[in-house]
């Protein structure tokens, strides 16, 4: 990771949710390792986040190298406070031309003892989330000749993620994937780009927060690349897609993942059963 400044997303404003410090110090989450680079690539960042106080040790961050961006604080399960969000960037800056739709919760349970109320929240905070924050963007980037929308969806989209189930995350963040691809397709002659990045095994506050040093560990050697990912990688994919280095680039979904989909359990069995 480098600190160095650059001209990728010049003339951008971008909306980020889950900008918000989830860490402390240099150990940041990925909507911050996000809105901090994006900023130095040029882009003017609205940060959005529940809580304003997490937003403000990123806004902070930002300012200290240079970078422009400020906060506003919502709920993006709200419609009412995702179509001030957009009316906020604007205001500020200009319209929309990046969304990066980043906010999300865990959401471990199997279908037959998750409480029906908490798969809603899980259901609203994940997938709802990206429809209310694009369905009030999207416009201001029509209205400007395009944009980009970047959701952060994960390997659990994609495949079961480890042995303890989370249904309601894993259906959610599936969702995710399919409206991407439908919003890709049916945006598409309006120049708004559509993608997904669906993260693996990356080492986050979030995820530090709940697990051990031994499941960090088995998580590191379970990807073929055998190295530990950051959310940088995750913020340098999320770069690329909303550059126009990838202006060809709609309807995927990128795993960021040290190669972990690409495998099979028994092609990783001997890494991860013999010490390193």
């Amino acid at each position: 990771m480098t600190t160095e400044r650059g001209t990728r997303l010049n003339n951008r404003v971008a909306i980020v949710t889950g900008a918000g410090a989830t860490g402390s110090g240099e150990f940041v989450g990925i909507g911050q390792a996000i809105s901090i680079l994006f900023a130095r690539q040029g882009a003017k960042v609205l940060l959005v986040d529940r809580e304003e106080r997490n937003a403000e040790t990123t806004l902070a961050m930002i300012r200290e190298e240079g970078g422009e961006a400020s906060i506003f604080a919502g709920d993006v399960t709200s419609s009412e406070d995702t179509r001030e969000m957009a009316e906020a960037a604007k205001s500020r800056y200009g319209n929309v031309s990046v969304l990066i739709n980043n906010v999300g919760i865990s959401g471990p349970g199997s279908v037959t003892d998750v409480d029906e109320d908490f798969w809603d929240t899980v259901m609203d905070v994940n997938l709802k989330s990206v429809m209310l924050c694009s369905k009030h963007a999207i416009p201001q980037m029509i209205e400007a000749g395009g944009g980009s929308i970047v959701n952060l969806s994960s390997i659990v989209g994609l495949r079961a993620g480890s042995g303890r189930a989370s249904h309601p995350y894993a259906a959610s963040k599936g969702g995710i994937i399919g409206l991407s691809n439908s919003m890709a397709v049916h945006y598409g002659r309006d120049n708004v780009r559509v993608n997904c990045i669906a993260p693996g095994h990356v080492h986050s506050p979030m995820v530090a927060r709940h697990t051990s040093q031994e499941m960090l560990d088995l998580r590191r050697r379970a990807g073929p690349l055998g190295v530990e990912g950051t959310p940088w990688d995750v913020a340098y994919a999320a770069l690329f897609l909303a550059s126009d280095e990838s202006r060809w680039v709609s309807g995927v979904t990128l795993p960021v993942d040290a190669g972990l989909l690409a495998a099979t359990p028994l092609a990783m069995f001997p890494h991860l059963r013999d010490p390193e």
